[in-house]
């Protein structure tokens, strides 16, 4: 095999294009190739003919803003997948940070950054990304839930609901320690090792968007139930 085969291709959506070239150069030195693009139209005609390993994607762009990019993508899994998405944010925008997180963002990183920062977040979403610790992943049977980790896909009551990769983590996190109680920041840490004090909308927003799709309600929780003052947990019957 190829050195080239083995290499990530990372996708940058960034109209900057003095930091598309040396984000080229410079990620290349770590097994990466990239292809920069600097206008949505560009990127999406890219992802329509490749299937890249990751996403960078700024925020601040011409015809659509970055989280217009990240909704449209999560919104459309049957064709773009769990696309891992890095949002490239302005520096000390926490707003620009949360909104990114609640739309299905993997992860955020502010400008200006150190390059070798972003290999670092890369390389940490690669690997919880990866075939093989998805194929590897184990989650106990649950009444009315049918989860199969190899293809990351999940069915309520058998039918095929769509979740985003944020919303797909955090119920194999909760099926994973069943009756335990999560606290927002642990919630956060676990799914992203971000500082999760600044991100506790952050995680209501993306419980509440789970129970929805899970047709569950904080009054009559079928799956995650609401500790008051504490956080939450999960009860779905095991089979």
């Amino acid at each position: 095999m190829h050195k080239q085969d083995l290499m990530k291709q990372i996708l940058l959506i960034d109209d900057d294009e003095k930091l598309g070239q040396l984000l080229t150069q410079y990620l290349e030195r770590y097994d990466m190739t990239v292809t920069a693009v600097h206008t949505p139209s560009k990127g999406f005609e890219h992802l329509k003919r490749n299937k890249p390993d990751l996403l960078i994607l700024d925020v601040m762009l011409p015809e659509k803003d970055g989280f217009e990019i990240c909704r449209e993508i999560r919104a459309k899994s049957s064709i773009y997948g769990q696309l891992p998405i890095l949002m490239l944010t302005a520096h000390g925008e926490v707003t620009d940070r949360i909104v990114g997180l609640e739309l299905g963002a993997d992860d955020y990183l502010p400008k200006p950054f150190e390059p070798r920062e972003l290999v670092a977040r890369i390389s940490n979403i690669l690997r919880r990304t990866s075939d093989e610790a998805r194929s590897q992943q184990e989650v106990p049977k649950i009444q009315g839930l049918d989860v199969d980790t190899v293809r990351r896909t999940v069915k309520l009551d058998d039918t095929l609901i769509e979740l985003t990769t944020m919303e797909y983590e955090l119920l194999i996190l909760f099926m994973q320690s069943p009756n335990k109680t999560f606290t927002r920041d642990e919630l956060m840490n676990r799914l992203r090792g971000i500082d999760a004090e600044l991100f506790s909308r952050a995680v209501d927003t993306l419980v509440s968007r789970l129970r929805h799709k899970l047709n569950d309600t904080s009054k009559t929780p079928r799956f995650i139930k609401t500790v008051w003052g504490r956080g939450y947990t999960f009860v779905g019957e095991p089979v």
